[in-house]
């Protein structure tokens, strides 16, 4: 346990950003699930209404950096390549990035 005044304090603010974090984490997981469901469920106008809540909700926890702002980008990837594949349309193809190639 902390000794000093300034020790204490920051325990309690760490437990409180602790707590804070992980409602939001919670409440991405439920609504990702949410998108997830309705894609399952073949529900294209149900699955793209939760997609935008999904959106926003990860862009705002990226910004508070609550989690990193690639997996922010990456769950919205992923979950608009299910959405498309859903609706009849192809997958985009990978983006060609030249910085990675093997020369």
């Amino acid at each position: 346990m902390p000794h000093t005044k300034s020790a204490k304090k920051r325990l309690r603010q760490s437990l409180q950003r602790r707590a804070r974090n992980r409602a939001v984490k919670s409440a991405l997981r439920t609504h990702v699930r949410k998108v997830l469901e309705a894609v399952q469920a073949r529900d294209a106008a149900r699955a793209e209404t939760e997609f935008r809540l999904v959106a926003k909700e990860v862009d705002q926890a990226a910004a508070k950096r609550v989690i990193h702002p690639n997996k922010a980008a990456r769950v919205k990837s992923r979950l608009a390549a299910k959405i498309r594949v859903l609706k009849g349309k192809p997958p985009r193809p990978a983006a060609a990035n030249p910085e990675s190639s093997g020369s």
